[in-house]
């Protein structure tokens, strides 16, 4: 499993603690889905304005956002990992909902790579079919990572 983590932002302090978090967020996404370790996914963290930026030049969309996917299907190197794709996460954002949500940032960075990950395996939430599978699949998968919520409700 290659993890290439880019910290394009300087206005949240990370450590390495937060790249051991995501390590293994990713495996264990990657094993309950029964997928194989042999893959690439690249990790950005940026602030509120990349992450504007990028919402509004791929979506359409002009506000931040906490995460955004780039899946990129089933691309492989010839004999080497599968690539799965590109996850953007604004640790700005990250941090104001850990604080409206009451619970630590790295909590929510775990969320969200977790989240991110399911977009990159095929996972979507526009239907409100999709968005309740995708939801107890994110919902599992911090349970098995033994990460919870501060606040009543999971």
């Amino acid at each position: 499993m290659e993890i290439y983590i880019d910290n394009r932002q300087d206005k949240i302090l990370i450590d390495d603690s937060i790249h051991g978090l995501i390590e293994k967020t990713i495996e264990e996404v990657l094993l309950s889905e029964g997928e194989s370790l042999n893959c690439e996914v690249s990790i950005s963290f940026v602030d509120n304005e990349e992450i504007r930026e990028l919402n509004r030049e791929y979506r359409g969309v002009d506000k931040e956002t906490d995460v955004l996917s780039f899946p990129l299907g089933d691309s492989l190197l010839a004999d080497g990992p599968r690539l799965l794709g590109d996850i953007i996460i604004s640790l700005e954002k990250a941090l104001e909902q850990s604080k409206d949500f009451g619970h630590s940032i790295e909590r929510e960075i775990a969320y969200l790579t977790a989240h991110s990950m399911l977009h990159l395996l095929g996972y979507d939430h526009e239907e409100e079919e999709e968005k309740l599978i995708m939801r107890g699949r994110e919902k599992e998968i911090m349970r098995r990572l033994g990460i919870f919520k501060d606040v009543k409700g999971e």
